[in-house]
């Protein structure tokens, strides 16, 4: 059984002003630090054998921060990179809602491709750590679209928004993937 433990990145100046973030590489705020942090000395209770992260700095970042106790090999896999939200990434709510209400964003990237990728991504998690504890940091859209994807029961997860350093975990058994839980935010006391 291969277990995956996927970390959604720390806060950033952007997650505070509801501007959307996409590939734009926005590096963590303090608070986002600080829920790093958390996320660390909540997860070097239990065994892990590799860390994978996005490339994007807030993911990065986060991944380093929670590996300063574990000494975990990082591994960057561009397949966990956020969405691209095309014309739409560093505009808020507001600013998007206003220029394309159908919230259809210029130059975005597909759904269907986004799937493809992450999946792509999954499949070589299981290639290259069979049987192992991973480490996953990535994006709120990345890991909501994997869940989506993954759950057989989606009305839960349909209004669900998952927070800053939350913590979901999936595991592949017997040529399945299955969800144990998400959004979980116990070890953050902020």
């Amino acid at each position: 059984m291969t277990d995956i433990c996927l970390i959604r990145h720390g806060e950033t100046d952007w997650n505070v002003l509801g501007k959307i973030q996409g590939k734009t590489d926005i590096p963590l705020n303090e608070n986002g630090i600080q829920q790093a942090n958390m996320c660390r000395d909540y997860l070097e209770a239990f065994d892990w054998d590799v860390m994978v992260t996005s490339p994007l700095i807030r993911a990065k970042r986060t991944a380093e921060i929670i590996n300063e106790s574990l000494q975990l090999k990082i591994i960057e896999m561009q397949e966990f990179m956020e969405k691209s939200f095309g014309d739409a990434e560093g505009k808020t709510r507001e600013e998007r809602e206003k220029l394309y209400p159908n919230l259809e964003y210029p130059n975005q990237e597909s759904r269907s491709d986004l799937i493809d990728r992450i999946m792509t991504g999954l499949e070589k998690i299981i290639s290259d750590f069979p049987n192992q504890k991973v480490l996953l940091v990535a994006h709120g859209a990345v890991i909501h679209t994997l869940l989506h994807t993954l759950l057989e029961d989606r009305s839960e997860l349909n209004n669900t928004y998952l927070k800053n350093a939350c913590i979901s975990n999936i595991f592949y058994q017997e040529n399945k993937w299955n969800v144990k839980n998400y959004n979980i935010i116990d070890h953050l006391s902020i």
